[in-house]
């Protein structure tokens, strides 16, 4: 799994108060932590920095390139920051995260990708957001995204589409459309372009103690339909086993054939069943009722793992 560290995040206090104080080192332990931990590229969003944003993302490039040589993703609406960014790095091939369909970005940010041999986060999102039904998310691919990639002559092997995540707490309705959107994007184009995901978007507004395994559940199942990219923390090591679990087939625990279930089902077009479930023990009831909400079977609510 190819995971795009994401604690460089201006959400954080601790990222924002770091930021304001130019304070270096703050972000070199971040850097390097996220790669010790396995990040393969680290995902850098610091908000739109309207008034800053071609001071900062230069200087944190220089920062972070100066303690680790994965590549860097620059996550960002403000494409002029992006490009003096861009003109800093000088290790390994960056990304810019992103465009979407909206005619305004579709037409100036894969331009600025090709001039600088980025890849390119691509999100199936257009003018009137984002859709629910997954043909829908894979038709902006396929009518928008990618006619414009081929359009400039980009490199469809630096092109990574997001089919977008959503929280379940509120939007679980577009759980299972994810699951087939990633599915569907698979056969888009020959050769299929990269798919990528912001797991942790689908624990957003839930409480915290419930967010790692929201995140765990929605991972195996999203491995399931062939996802081998994602915007994950890579300090998550229960996250990490699991992929690993998954990867590897280690079927040695009872809570590890579970998670290869989830997957397998889900590959094969099945939904999880109850007989998969030890139901003696909490953690895999933990899973079962998660699965249910992360397949729209159960309303979530933030108490679901006492219902």
């Amino acid at each position: 799994m190819y995971i795009l560290g994401e604690n460089i995040h201006i959400i954080s206090d601790k990222v924002k108060e770091a930021l304001a104080a130019k304070n270096a080192r703050f972000f070199q332990e971040l850097a390097v932590k996220q790669v010790e931990a396995g990040a393969s590229a680290l995902d850098l969003n610091l908000g739109p920095r309207k008034k800053d944003g071609e001071e900062v993302f230069p200087w944190i490039v220089e920062t972070v390139e100066a303690v680790v040589d994965v590549p860097l993703s620059f996550d960002t609406t403000n494409l002029l920051g992006i490009e003096a960014g861009l003109k800093k790095i000088s290790k390994a091939q960056p990304i810019i995260n992103s465009t979407s369909a909206e005619p305004e970005r579709l037409e100036k940010v894969p331009l600025v990708a090709k001039k600088y041999d980025t890849r390119l986060i691509a999100l199936t999102m257009g003018a009137s957001g984002i859709p629910v039904a997954a043909d829908e998310r894979v038709n902006i691919a396929l009518e928008k995204l990618i006619p414009r990639m081929m359009e400039i002559d980009f490199p469809m092997q630096n092109l990574i589409i997001d089919p977008l995540v959503l929280t379940v707490s509120g939007c679980q309705e577009y759980c299972p459309q994810l699951i087939e959107a990633v599915r569907t994007l698979q056969y888009a184009w020959d050769p299929p372009p990269v798919i990528s995901v912001g797991l942790s978007n689908v624990s957003n507004a839930v409480p915290h103690e419930n967010r790692p395994l929201i995140n765990r559940v929605c991972c195996a199942m999203l491995m399931g339909v062939g996802l081998n990219m994602l915007i994950a923390d890579p300090l998550d090591k229960v996250l990490k086993e699991t992929i690993h679990i998954i990867e590897t087939r280690d079927d040695s625990t009872p809570v590890g054939r579970l998670y290869l279930k989830i997957a397998d089902r889900i590959s094969a077009m099945e939904e999880p069943a109850i007989d998969d479930v030890d139901l003696s023990d909490p953690e895999q009831v933990a899973i079962w009722k998660t699965i249910q909400i992360l397949l729209n079977k159960v309303i979530y609510a933030d108490s679901y793992l006492q219902q």
